[in-house]
């Protein structure tokens, strides 16, 4: 019985001899979304669009290829618009 009363009395003992500890400011680096702010990318006016039924194949032609770098610089722009938000 006195080894158990010496026990808890060792181990009350020891608590009270703890210090609060001092409060300190700890300076903590958290990113943050941001939105980001990129100007729309505009649609163009298709080449292909004012095609004709009755036109030449040789006029198709040439429009369908002038829409496709007409569609390569549109999604350049995207691309470029997407990559200043990463």
């Amino acid at each position: 019985m006195k080894a158990v009363l010496m026990l808890v009395i060792v181990a009350l003992a020891g608590c009270a001899g703890q210090v609060d500890p001092e409060p300190r400011t700890v300076r903590v680096e958290v990113p943050v979304a941001v939105p980001c702010r990129v100007p729309a990318v505009e649609v163009p006016a298709w080449v292909a669009a004012g095609l004709r039924k009755g036109d030449d194949l040789q006029t198709k032609v040439r429009a369908l290829l002038a829409e496709r770098l007409q569609r390569i610089g549109y999604e350049a722009q995207l691309l470029a618009a997407n990559r200043a938000c990463q």
